[in-house]
């Protein structure tokens, strides 16, 4: 199955606020870890905005993870 830009972006915000809200951490508090805005952060989780691989680098350090993580997810 082939996924659109759209769908590969929706699917990678979804995975970092999955992975966020697992580590019990608020919007406000990863984007300020970031050093991004909070709006900026809740688009990229919604999917609205492509960001740049060096910003899903930084959200994943700041998550404490690998970046692969974000990247694992189903594509039924």
């Amino acid at each position: 199955m082939k996924l659109t830009k759209g769908e590969v972006v929706m699917l990678i915000g979804s995975k970092i606020r999955e992975i966020r809200q697992e580590k019990g951490l608020t919007i406000a508090q990863l984007a300020f870890e970031v050093g991004i805005e909070s709006k900026q952060l809740i688009r990229i989780e919604l999917g609205q905005i492509n960001t740049s691989l060096y910003q899903i680098f930084s959200i994943t350090q700041a998550l404490g993870i690998q970046m692969y993580e974000v990247f694992l997810f189903s594509c039924n």
